[in-house]
This record gives C-alpha cells, sequence and structure tokens, in this order.
C-alpha cells in the first residue's frame, strides 16, 4: 500500500504522459455488441469507430489494467469486493473500499456512497477519490495493416475466426465466428497519471506493474482461446508540471523509443522521482 493517509492533502503537480504502440501478437477481438450485427457477417463483430476502423476503448484498456491489478493485490476475493450492478444474470463485481492508502482506488478512482459487500453486510463511506489515471480511445495505425495481410484478410481490416462448440452427450458441433483484429495490427495507445500529490509518485511503479501483466494476459475477449495477446512498445514518457499549464514552461522528455523493462529500470531510480516536479 501506499503512503496515503486520510490526512494527504491534494495539490496539483504535474501530469505524466506515456503513450506508445500496442501491438497484436494474436488476433483481438473487443465487441461491438449485438447492435451492430449485419446481414452475412460474423456473430460477434468488433467495436469500430465512425469511420469503420477497429480501435481499443479506453474503457476497455483501463477496465483490464484495474482487474490485472486487484489480483495482484489479492483484492479480487470476496471479503473485497462490491457489487457495482447486482441485475441478475449481469452482476458486476469490482474491488472498492474506503482505505486511505488503497492504491487501486487512488488510481482509478472511487466515489462515497453506500457499497453492498460481496459478502458480508454493506457500508456507508464518505470516502472519495479523484481518479489519477485517464486511458484515451487508441485508433488503429492504419498502415500496420499491410497489403499482404489485407490479401489473406476476410475483410478489409479483419479476420473471421471460425469456432466449435462441441455438445458432450451428441457430439454436435454448434459454430460461432468471431471477428477479431489481426496479428500483427498496432494501435496508438494514450494513457495521462496525474499526481495531486507527492505519494502519488508512488503509483507509477503499479501502473508499470499492470502493463507488464497485461503483456502475459488478454485484452478483449476469447482471451483464454487465443485471442488478445499484445505487446507495448515505442513507449514515450513525457512529465508536465504545473508550471507547463500555468506559465508555458518547458516539458521533460523522460523516455522514447523503449519497451516496459527500460521503463521500469528509470522509474525505479531514485532520481526519477526528482525530476517529477513543479
Amino acid at each position: 500500500m501506499s503512503s496515503h493517509t486520510a490526512q494527504t492533502e491534494l495539490r496539483f503537480i504535474g501530469k505524466l504522459i506515456l503513450e506508445g504502440d500496442l501491438e497484436c501478437q494474436t488476433g483481438l477481438h473487443i465487441g461491438a455488441g449485438k447492435g451492430s450485427l449485419e446481414i452475412g457477417g460474423a456473430d460477434n463483430p468488433v467495436v469500430k469507430d465512425a469511420f469503420g476502423l477497429p480501435y481499443v476503448p479506453g474503457s476497455s484498456l483501463r477496465g483490464k489494467l484495474r482487474s490485472l491489478l486487484e489480483q495482484s493485490s489479492g483484492m479480487a476475493v470476496p471479503s473485497e469486493l462490491v457489487y457495482l450492478s447486482r441485475r441478475k444474470g449481469q452482476e458486476v463485481r469490482i474491488h472498492q473500499s474506503d482505505r486511505p492508502d488503497d492504491e487501486v482506488c487512488l488510481l482509478f478512482g472511487r466515489n462515497p456512497g453506500r457499497m453492498d459487500r460481496v459478502t458480508g453486510e454493506s457500508f456507508e463511506t464518505n470516502a472519495a477519490s479523484p481518479a489519477r489515471l485517464t486511458v484515451y480511445d487508441a485508433p488503429l495505425i492504419a498502415e500496420s495493416i499491410t497489403p499482404q495481410m489485407r490479401e489473406n484478410l476476410d475483410d478489409e481490416l479483419t479476420e473471421v475466426k471460425s469456432e466449435n462448440a462441441i455438445d458432450r452427450i451428441t457430439s454436435q458441433a454448434n459454430p460461432r465466428t468471431l471477428e477479431r483484429v489481426p496479428a500483427g495490427a498496432r494501435f496508438h495507445f494514450r494513457m495521462v497519471l496525474d499526481v495531486l500529490c507527492d505519494a502519488d509518485r508512488e503509483l507509477i511503479p503499479r501502473l508499470l506493474e499492470a502493463l507488464r501483466l497485461l503483456e502475459d494476459d488478454s485484452l478483449g475477449g476469447g482471451g483464454s482461446r487465443g485471442s488478445g495477446r499484445v505487446r507495448l512498445a515505442g513507449l514515450k514518457v513525457v512529465w508536465r508540471g504545473r508550471n507547463f499549464y500555468a506559465s508555458g514552461a518547458g516539458e521533460q522528455e523522460l523516455l522514447t523509443g523503449a519497451g516496459l523493462d527500460a521503463l521500469q529500470s528509470q522509474v525505479a531510480s531514485p532520481e526519477f522521482a526528482e525530476k517529477l516536479t513543479e
């Protein structure tokens, strides 16, 4: 846990901006929902923008990072979970607490009010924390879909993966299709971490931990069946202190063109935190 306390005062210090490429190592499926089914199309289409290009919603990437951190912190257990939704068949359980040093809640924010625990009694909390982490939609880098790739795709930018569910009694196959962005495609991601007090610097290693976990997990649907393996590359890290916004002071480029291992090594050095000033 962090060194945040109930007495920690928030004062804007600056923003750490992390951007780079999210590379698909296997086909990626982030669903668009049943409302976008097309005649003759795949059963499960991918989400697309207004121009018909696949993208990675910031909410999908942010939610996956939160889930991974909850698991690695031991928070994905009934005693630490609350109901976000209790609608039958659509239950959503996430971690939330009123502890001032809870790094998951500090990174992703929390709201006051009544919380229904998965196990135990409900509780009322006045604790509210602004989310430090913002994750933006990641657009497709169109040139990453090469002419050679397009020749083998089912659509201009996507492939269709066929799967079968086998009935264990009759052995009857129940086919389904899944639209995927193909392996080799790249998206440009951008996320911003607000540093609102000195203790917020301790949240940076936790964010990088979640990103490293993501590379050995999966993003989107069908992860246990081979989809959604991704890699982060070409990272650029920039610091913009309060004076960047208040008086036009310059930004600091802390890292460029590197991978997560290089970024983690730099963040672990004592000199890194000293650069994050107003």
